[in-house]
């Protein structure tokens, strides 16, 4: 975005694009290689973060004597620009994505335009075949309903990805019935991020060390019955002490324990959607100066951007060939891919 504003002022000072020329009888204004250093600083003294509307790229390139350093129209430019990336990232083809395991959540924000309402903003990202993490898709929904997720699932759908091998979300009741919905033979995870979250607030602080072991055991045993198993212990254990927490164990138990059929060096990676809500953590940073955004532009255009630049840190696991069979086992067993076939290499692996 840095680099975009300097083009710009470059391009408004010289009053041409690259590679043009100026015309004979224009004045010479200058060259194409380089620039001024320049401070760019609000009135209180700090550089400010990246806010997508004009008003506020203006008041953030206006110098000591008040004058704005780009034209209104470059600073549209610019905004226009953000949200033609994020237009054609929303539309894009996904059929390229071998998807093994999708994860969705959502962030809310408040948009003045809807009357200060907040508005979910979901978003789903994804682990392929050959181990990247990828961001799939971002769309504003209305406080998560099932009809926004539904559309928002479809959206992806239509544009052509593997079916997933898990789905993790939380426990939101919109998220949990679409899944089923638009993926029916899929394994149906819950966030355990979530989970650890929500049972030690039900119990008293003297027991919460004591339980919050016995669960964390269950989440990590060997096998799926070992897992059940452990969690038939835990219940029965302390149902009687802490009804509350336990009914909340409970509640959905087996999607808290379908991550135990993946390969066991995946289930750390699955079980969970902390990756998106570090990224969502790096988005807050950015909006918190932020009252409200006024309408859905403003937020779409900062929010893609900010999980768009986390997106391109994220690491690819890795995935052994013993894994990928593994995975083609399970996927035959659930009705995915009823005659697998080798998943298509990534282009790394087809020039090596």
């Amino acid at each position: 975005m840095v680099q975009e504003l300097l083009e710009q002022e470059v391009t408004d000072h010289l009053d041409r694009g690259h590679y043009e020329r100026a015309e004979a009888t224009e004045p010479h204004r200058g060259y194409r290689n380089g620039y001024k250093p320049r401070q760019l600083r609000t009135a209180e003294g700090a550089i400010p973060v990246w806010r997508p509307q004009v008003r506020d790229i203006e008041a953030a390139l206006t110098d000591a004597t008040g004058t704005c350093l780009l034209s209104r129209s470059a600073v549209s430019e610019i905004t226009e620009a953000l949200w033609e990336e994020y237009e054609a990232f929303a539309m894009r083809d996904l059929s390229s994505y071998d998807l093994e395991y999708l994860f969705v959540d959502a962030i809310y924000e408040t948009l003045r335009q809807q009357g200060g309402t907040q508005e979910a903003l979901l978003c789903a990202w994804g682990i392929v075949a050959d181990g990247r993490k990828v961001l799939l898709h971002l769309a504003l929904g209305q406080k998560e309903r099932y009809q926004c997720r539904l559309d928002f699932f479809r959206n992806m759908v239509a544009r052509g990805p593997r079916a997933p091998l898990t789905v993790t979300s939380d426990g939101a009741p919109g998220a949990l019935r679409t899944i089923e919905e638009v993926w029916p033979q899929s394994l149906r995870l819950r966030c355990w991020v979530h989970t650890m979250r929500n049972i030690p607030d039900k119990v008293p602080d003297s027991a919460k060390a004591e339980v919050k072991a016995h669960v964390l055991a269950m989440r990590d045993a060997p096998t799926l019955e070992a897992g059940r198993q452990a969690a038939a212990e835990v219940l029965e254990r302390y149902g009687r002490l802490y009804p509350s927490a336990m009914a909340s164990l409970s509640n959905d138990l087996e999607a808290r324990l379908s991550h135990l059929r993946v390969p066991i060096n995946h289930r750390r990676y699955v079980r969970t959607t902390n990756l998106i809500e570090r990224s969502f953590l790096e988005e807050r940073r950015r909006t918190k100066v932020i009252p409200r955004f006024f309408d859905e532009r403003s937020c779409l255009k900062l929010v893609f951007a900010t999980l768009q630049r986390a997106s391109q840190r994220w690491q690819r696991i890795r995935i052994t060939e013993l894994e990928q069979k593994q995975l083609l086992v399970l996927r035959r067993d659930l009705g995915l891919d009823p005659d697998p076939v080798p998943t298509r290499r990534s282009s790394e692996e087809q020039a090596a």
